[in-house]
C-alpha cells in the first residue's frame, strides 16, 4: 500500500511513518514545516517529504491519505481530497487497523508520564527478550528511536503505545486511544488539560471511560488509586481486571522509598525487590511501579522487571543534561503542565539539596496559552530559587493571551517575565553562579535556548 501522510513531521505521525515503512508500505508525506530532526530521521528511512500542502501532491496517486490532527478544514490539499472523494483515514485509525490489529497492545494513558512510563515498559519487555514494538512520543535513550515494529505477531506480539487523549482528527473527535484496543492499559493519572478541546475534567473522564470500554474481559487495567478522577472513571463501568497502585487497599501495588533514591516495590503487601536507579521524583517511582505491574500481565515476573529498571536510561528531554559550563548545569525537561512542573522542580530540589535552581519556563502548550492554568504557576515553581518566564506578545499562534508577569507576581522578586529570547538568555546567564542548575521547561524547541545559554555562560567565563 502507498500511503501519503498529511502532517508527517509531528511526533506521532512521524513515528507512524517509520512503522509503515518498516511494515513494507510505500510512504510519502507532507507538512507545513519540514525541518530537522524529524525530517532528517524520515529521509534516512527513504521517505519522500514535501513542504506544504500543494494540490500537485495528488499526482502521487497514493492508495490512501493518512491525516494527522494538525490538518483542519480549509487545508487546500485536504479540501481537494474530500471534493474528489479520495480515500482518507486518520493516523490513529490506520495504526489500529494496519499495525496493532494482531498485537497484544499495552497502552499507557494519563495526563502526565505517558512517555516515560511507556519507555520503562518497553525496556522491561525488551530485557525479558520479548522484542516489543513501540510508538512513543519521545526518544527512549535505551533504544535511540521513538518507534519500531518489533517482530511478527507470532514472534513478538507485544506493542507498547503512548495512548493520548487528544482528539483524533478534524473528522473524528474521539480521543486517539479509542483506536488502539489494548489488552493491557495503564491509567497513570487524570487531571484537567487540553483546554482547547475539552470544556472540563468530566469531558476527559468520559473519553477515558470510552478507553476502558475497549479493553477486553481478558485484559487488565493498571490504575493509580490516588486519583479520584480515575476511581470515578472505573466506577462508571469496567469489564476487565483492575489492579490499583498508589492505593491504601491491601491488594494494591505500593512502594517505599529509601533515602538514596532507591525504592522497594510491594504487591499485596509482599516485597518484590528494590529498584536501583538515578531518576528523581516520586512521579517517576510511581511510573516505574505501573510499568512493573503492566509487564507482569505479559508474564514478566516483578523481580525481573525491577532488575531491568536498574539499566533504564530515561527519555530525551526528561531531566536531560545539555551541558555544564563553569560548574553551572543546563537541564532540559518537557514539563509544561503545572503539576508536571511542580514534580520536576521538587524532584530536582530533592536531588540537589540547597543548591540553587534557576527555573526557565515557556508556557506554550495550547492549554497554557489560553491561560486556563496560569494561576497554578506560582505554586508549581515555589521550590525554585529564581524563575524566568518567557511569553511572546502580539498576534499569532505562539503568543500568550494573558500577562505572564502578572501571573508570576505572587513569587515576588525572584520571578521575572520576558518577551525577547536574547534578553532572557542574557538575564539567566548573568544570574547563574557556579553550583547552580538551570532547569529549562517547555514542550517545544524554545528557540534553541539550551545551546544559547551554554554559549552565553561560556562567553562570561572567557570575559
Amino acid at each position: 500500500m502507498h500511503i501519503h501522510i498529511l502532517g508527517i513531521c509531528g511526533t506521532f505521525m512521524g513515528g507512524l511513518a517509520v512503522l509503515a515503512k518498516e511494515a513494507g508500505h510505500k510512504v510519502t508525506g507532507c507538512d507545513a514545516n519540514v525541518y530537522p530532526p524529524m525530517s532528517t530521521q524520515l529521509r534516512a528511512q527513504g521517505i519522500e517529504l514535501i513542504e506544504g500542502y500543494g494540490q500537485h501532491q495528488l499526482s502521487l496517486q497514493p492508495d490512501l491519505y493518512v491525516v494527522g490532527n494538525v490538518v483542519s478544514r480549509g487545508n487546500s490539499l485536504m479540501e481537494t481530497i474530500m471534493n474528489r472523494g479520495l480515500p482518507y483515514m486518520s493516523g490513529p485509525q490506520w495504526m489500529g487497523e494496519y499495525i496493532l490489529h494482531d498485537k497484544w497492545v499495552l497502552a499507557v494513558a494519563g495526563t502526565h508520564g505517558k512517555t516515560t512510563t511507556a519507555s520503562m515498559l518497553a525496556w522491561i519487555l525488551e530485557q525479558a527478550g520479548y522484542n516489543p514494538g513501540f510508538l512513543i512520543g519521545g526518544v527512549p535513550l535505551n533504544f535511540g528511536i521513538s518507534a519500531r515494529l518489533g517482530g511478527t505477531a507470532a514472534e513478538a506480539p507485544f506493542f507498547v503505545i503512548e495512548a493520548d487523549e487528544y482528539d483524533t482528527a478534524f473528522f473524528d473527535k474521539r480521543s486517539k486511544f479509542i483506536h488502539y484496543r489494548p489488552r493491557t492499559t495503564i491509567l497513570n493519572n487524570l487531571e484537567y488539560d487540553h483546554a482547547d478541546i475539552f470544556p472540563d475534567l468530566a469531558a476527559i473522564e468520559t473519553q477515558f471511560h470510552h478507553l476502558i470500554r475497549t479493553v477486553p474481559a481478558i485484559g487488565r487495567i493498571v490504575a493509580n488509586g490516588a486519583e479520584e478522577s480515575l476511581k470515578r472513571v472505573v466506577a462508571r463501568g469496567c469489564w476487565s481486571e483492575v489492579e490499583w497502585f498508589n492505593d491504601a487497599s491491601p491488594d494494591s501495588w505500593g512502594m517505599v522509598e529509601h533515602d538514596d533514591g532507591r525504592f522497594d516495590v510491594y504487591h499485596k503487601g509482599q516485597r518484590q525487590g528494590t529498584v536501583n536507579w538515578y531518576l528523581t521524583g516520586a512521579h517517576n517511582r510511581w511510573n516505574a511501579v505501573a510499568a512493573i505491574a503492566a509487564a507482569r500481565h505479559t508474564g514478566v515476573p516483578p523481580a525481573q522487571a525491577i532488575d531491568s529498571l536498574s539499566t533504564f536510561q530515561n527519555v530525551k528531554r526528561r531531566m536531560e543534561v545539555r551541558g555544564v559550563v563553569n560548574n553551572i548545569t543546563v537541564i532540559d525537561d518537557f514539563a509544561h503542565h503545572p503539576t508536571a512542573i511542580a514534580t520536576t522542580v521538587e524532584g530536582l530540589r530533592r536531588k540537589l539539596g540547597q543548591s540553587r535552581i534557576l527555573a526557565v519556563l515557556e508556557p506554550r502548550s495550547n492549554t497554557m496559552k489560553l491561560g486556563t492554568m496560569k494561576n497554578a504557576l506560582p505554586g508549581s515553581l515555589s521550590e525554585a530559587d529564581l524563575v524566568f518566564g518567557f511569553g511572546a506578545k502580539g498576534e499569532g499562534k505562539e503568543a500568550l493571551g494573558w500577562d505572564l508577569a502578572a501571573a508570576l507576581a505572587p513569587l515576588g522578586e525572584k520571578a521575572r517575565a520576558f518577551d525577547d529570547l536574547s534578553t532572557l538568555v542574557e538575564a539567566v546567564a548573568s544570574a547563574a553562579q557556579p553550583g547552580d542548575s538551570i532547569l529549562v521547561m517547555s514542550n517545544g524547541g524554545f528557540g534553541g535556548i539550551h545551546q544559547k545559554l551554554l554559549d552565553a555562560l561560556q562567553a562570561l567565563v572567557r570575559s
